[in-house]
């Protein structure tokens, strides 16, 4: 592997959700330890499932994986690195300050700004603490996915440049007194993040050509920060172990199409590619075997019918929502499992059985535009933009609060608005704009990757208990928050592949979702091999291996579409119609 010679100590994999970055991540880690070097093994992605793929529980504690010397494991935990970082300082002002001053520090602590400091600062350690890591040849970082890790990588700057300037509110940094401390930890954090002999950049893509797309598009922001030293792992490419019946044949002609397009920016960079395994990656055996290339096998004939899925369309979800006549459908899941295809597939259909139906997108690494690849009448596409919600959120600010300050004030304002915090809050804004318009008529959300995604319900939870608490009992009021929770308004569907962790993930998703009072309304599974009914060995083991999953869903969810994988990528009116072709209606 060109990405693992001479590998420096900080790896960094990313790329867009669902390409592998985790099998990636963990197989470089383990084939580092295997060479007798001390390697731990992050994850900053707040959907981590670096613990399900080796079988055990890591969390917010460096853990020793079992049977391999030399490798631990830290999954940056937001919620636990939150309350340590809360408890870090508050607790030495407990029998200090009055109780009425703790609560209110309390109080400034516990929005979703704190949550994403809280994780980026364990982040910063690891870059610039070696008294803490010092005795680690390799740190190898999965990373969330890509819009998030873009954010996270972006914000040592962010923050070197809004403490450099001195005068903003710290607040959420914590006391004053540490503001050293955190200039000189970001300066070295930047230090490392720029410096190619200390890091290097692995883009992960799979040979599609918006997963492609998405490593430059990564790659080029990057760049602005200094990190250049780049490699392109493209990963899961179909082996000819797997035939040659016509799905196996088209989809072999779409990854080399795809790779034939390679991006140019990303085109020289040093270039990998690893082959689809029959099963998933999940264990030390399958890990083990990613970075190998399967021996060439005699072609054979076509297998006897091995057992397929049921039949479950995605016209029959359509059909049940049509029925209300409007409302918000929010398709979410883990990253590249195909949410952005299900939700143009579910806004398409009401398009075109004549309804006003608006599409748009939280997610930083959105792809509308090239899914649909045309405009398409009675859809509305939009997509909500962190730079200009946070360009308008100041805008409000200024002309709100800053309206009857003196230039002093304003100022002072201003400065604070440009707080790396004030992200979350500026696209909760237009988020719940959204929200209140499938009053009216259709809204079909493409949320982010899971993290990204309770990120935002979590400022959307927090706005609600805030308005709570100054409205109490004296009038009736409407939150985003309780439309999300209304099943005659909203309707959550749940995205994700006949894979082990996805599957698992979702669950753990819809039980987040539970505790938050959101009922999921369906599950979507996506890219069915089982429901294709391929016909030959390496692609029916492949099938076989999505049975189980598919039956956990069914035990999960209250309704279930399957979508099958498709020779073409479903891009275009036409293309992403065709998966809502038929209803279940009778006629």
């Amino acid at each position: 592997m060109k990405f693992l010679q001479d590998a420096p100590r900080f790896l960094f994999f990313t790329g867009k959700g669902g390409v592998g970055k985790t099998s990636v991540a963990c197989a470089t880690a383990l084939t580092l330890a295997g060479t007798g070097k001390h390697v731990l093994l992050v994850s900053t992605d707040p959907a981590s499932n670096v613990g399900q793929v080796f079988g055990q529980t890591i969390g917010n504690t460096v853990t020793q994986i079992s049977g391999v010397p030399g490798l631990r494991a830290l999954e940056i935990d937001p919620e636990q690195a939150a309350e340590a970082y809360r408890e870090r300082i508050i607790g030495p002002a407990r029998g200090v300050l009055p109780d009425a001053e703790l609560a209110g520090i309390a109080e400034s602590l516990s929005g979703s700004c704190t949550t994403e400091i809280a994780s980026f600062d364990e982040f910063t350690s690891l870059l610039a603490d070696d008294s803490s890591y010092g005795e680690y040849d390799h740190i190898v970082f999965d990373t969330a996915p890509t819009g998030h890790t873009i954010r996270l990588l972006q914000l040592p700057g962010s923050w070197t440049d809004f403490l450099a300037a001195g005068t903003g509110d710290p607040s959420c940094l914590g006391p004053l007194s540490g503001l050293e401390k955190h200039k000189q930890v970001y300066a070295k954090a930047v230090q490392a993040l720029t410096d190619p002999a200390r890091t290097r950049l692995v883009l992960v893509s799979r040979a599609q050509t918006s997963s492609l797309t998405e490593i430059e598009r990564t790659y080029l922001e990057l760049n602005q920060i200094g990190m250049g030293s780049g490699y392109v792992v493209v990963n899961g490419v179909l082996p000819d172990a797997a035939g040659d019946e016509d799905l196996a044949k088209a989809l072999r002609a779409r990854e080399a199409a795809a790779l034939a397009a390679i991006p140019r920016t990303v085109a020289g960079l040093p270039l990998d590619v690893l082959e689809l395994k029959p099963g998933n990656m999940v264990g030390i055996p399958a890990l083990e075997s990613l970075f190998t290339t399967a021996p060439a096998t005699p072609r054979q004939p076509p297998a006897a019918p091995a057992p397929g899925a049921k039949d479950a369309p995605l016209a029959a979800l359509v059909d049940e929502v049509e029925r209300d006549g409007r409302g918000l459908v929010m398709c979410m899941g883990k990253g590249g499992v195909g949410k952005t295809t299900v939700a143009a597939a579910v806004a398409i259909a009401l398009a075109r059985r004549g309804h006003d139906v608006h599409l748009t997108t939280t997610d930083p690494a959105a792809h509308l535009t090239e899914t649909l690849h045309g405009s398409v009448p009675g859809l509305t596409v939009s997509r909500i933009d962190p730079e200009s919600a946070i360009r308008e959120y100041r805008a409000h600010v200024m002309d709100t609060k800053g309206r009857n300050m003196d230039d002093e004030g304003r100022a002072a304002l201003a400065e604070d608005l440009m707080s790396p915090c004030t992200d979350e809050v500026a696209v909760f804004r237009q988020f719940s704009k959204v929200v209140q318009e499938s009053r009216r008529h259709f809204v079909v959300i493409d949320t982010a990757p899971t993290g990204h995604t309770l990120l935002l319900l979590d400022a959307t939870g927090s706005y609600h208990r805030e308005i709570a608490r100054q409205v109490g009992n004296t009038m009736g009021f409407v939150t985003p928050l309780m439309r999300l929770q209304d099943p005659a308004q909203t309707k959550v569907v749940l995205v994700t592949l006949a894979e082990t962790t996805p599957v698992l993930e979702a669950r753990e998703l819809q039980d987040d979702l539970e505790r938050a009072g959101i009922h999921p309304w369906a599950w979507v599974i996506n890219n069915s091999i089982a429901a294709a009914h391929p016909q030959t060995p390496f692609l029916q083991a492949r099938a076989a291996s999505e049975l189980e999953q598919i039956s956990q869903v069914y035990q999960l969810a209250d309704r279930v579409a399957l979508i099958p994988l498709l020779p073409d990528e479903p891009i275009g009116e036409e293309k992403l119609s065709a998966l809502t072709a038929y209803s279940s209606q009778p006629a």
